[in-house]
């Protein structure tokens, strides 16, 4: 038995990575979805590869396999655990570079407030700023668990829309234009969510959309109608061109 387990751990996916550069890069693709869904948990919103964040979890994930061993447990929490530090690093420092660039202007004009602030005055607008970003950050990851008991009922979840959601202009429009349809006709809506699946016949007559897109990225339409038809404004924030389509 122990020869045995010496031999599976050998030739694991991960030992494999490790030691085959060649097979690291084949690794990282056939986890693409697993890097999307834990970059998606650690930053609480959608992440895309046309983000920053994107990049972020791929090199943390990278990492994640170089120095990985058995003592660390499970390889995936392992992973997701580097992935997520590596973007909340990121996150502070884009939110500092932030902080430094709307500061600037004062600053060449001579009028930096600070200088003549108390100690104490300093202490609690840092001390609101974090408060500030705690309760936002609290509020849509409240939103995102909401929406999540409310996507189970169509068998699938939030961070599942990381690999459905449209990216090219052409299927924003498309996928834009079918949520749309669905709020603008309330029986429609309705018999969505009760057969809990999309109604794909009724949506293409009234909206005469390509089916073959609409298909591709159903349950994104599916959690987007229902995102903008509920309470969830941080969300929404996310669709503005959906809200554009609604116009």
């Amino acid at each position: 038995m122990f020869i045995l387990a010496a031999f599976n751990d050998a030739f694991s996916p991960v030992k494999k990575a490790q030691q085959d550069e060649k097979y690291l890069n084949q690794f990282i693709l056939e986890n693409k979805r697993f890097i999307k869904s834990s970059a998606s948990r650690a930053t609480g919103r959608f992440v895309t590869e046309s983000d920053d964040e994107w990049s972020v979890a791929l090199i943390a994930f990278h990492e994640a396999v170089r120095s990985y061993d058995d003592t660390k447990g499970s390889f995936k929490s392992f992973a997701a655990l580097v992935i997520k530090r590596r973007l909340t690093d990121y996150m502070i420092s884009q939110s500092r570079h932030q902080s430094e660039i709307s500061l600037e202007p004062e600053t060449m004009d001579g009028n930096v407030e600070d200088e003549t602030a108390s100690p104490l005055e300093l202490e609690v607008r840092s001390k609101s700023a974090e408060i500030s970003e705690v309760q936002e950050s609290t509020a849509i990851k409240d939103e995102i668990e909401a929406v999540q008991q409310l996507l189970a009922r169509y068998g699938f979840s939030f961070f599942d829309l990381t690999e459905c959601s449209p990216k090219a202009e052409k299927t924003r429009s498309v996928c834009a234009r079918a949520v749309a349809t669905l709020l603008k006709n309330p029986e429609l809506f309705q018999k969505m969510r009760d057969s809990r699946s999309l109604p794909m016949k009724e949506l293409l007559k009234i909206s005469g959309l390509s089916r073959k897109v609409v298909e591709r990225h159903r349950r994104y339409i599916i959690a987007a109608a229902e995102i903008m038809n509920g309470e969830y404004p941080l969300l929404k924030d996310y669709m503005e061109y959906i809200r554009e389509a609604l116009e």
